[in-house]
């Protein structure tokens, strides 16, 4: 069974990003040594079109082969004119909206979210499925997840987009690790306890 992992960015209180979800505050965080640790990783969740200006596109897929996210960080990609932001894994949007692809890599999850993750967790491959976000699938995919990835960052928004926007059960994760970077930046990885 494939794992379902949660990689996120998050202020040191919790947050995605401000109300509106906006998380570029946190941009300025990703520096050399933070960008080598994402480039020796996980070189998959770099979007492609931010990979090909590095030198980097050749990269291998090291833990993930499929991602998926929601509408709000799937239109990030579309406002800069980029369709398929993840060509090198197999892409997901949820969204209830967005009535057809703008490309045919990208499909689009309009129902049954969770019988789709369900799926693709069930299959045979050697790589696991990236949550990119948002809180909003997050939240309506938190039984789901087995692992989180958090990449706290030395700010604090006071109020904002939580990582998990629903309320579910109280659950348990096992600290799995934890790296530290000169800028203050820390990547802490859970796993859950089933």
């Amino acid at each position: 069974m494939r794992k379902l992992t949660y990689f996120v960015a998050c202020s040191l209180d919790g947050f995605i990003g401000d109300e509106t979800g906006d998380g570029s505050a946190m941009i300025s965080f990703v520096d050399e040594e933070f960008l080598d640790f994402l480039k020796t990783e996980y070189p998959e969740t770099l979007p492609t079109h931010g990979r090909r200006p590095l030198g980097i596109d050749d990269l291998a897929n090291r833990r993930f082969d499929t991602i998926i996210q929601g509408r709000a960080s799937y239109d990030l990609a579309l406002k800069e004119g980029v369709t398929s932001p993840y060509a090198h894994l197999r892409q997901y949007v949820a969204s209830r909206t967005l009535a057809e692809s703008p490309d045919p890599d990208v499909e689009i999850v309009a129902d049954d979210l969770l019988g789709k993750v369900r799926e693709l967790k069930a299959e045979d491959s050697g790589l696991d499925i990236y949550l990119c976000g948002g809180s909003r699938i997050a939240g309506e995919l938190f039984d789901e997840i087995d692992e989180l990835v958090i990449k706290s960052y030395p700010i604090v928004y006071g109020t904002g987009m939580p990582m998990f926007g629903a309320r579910f059960d109280i659950a348990r994760f096992a600290f799995g690790g934890l790296r530290a970077f000169g800028n203050g930046a820390v990547v802490r990885t859970y796993a859950r306890e089933r």
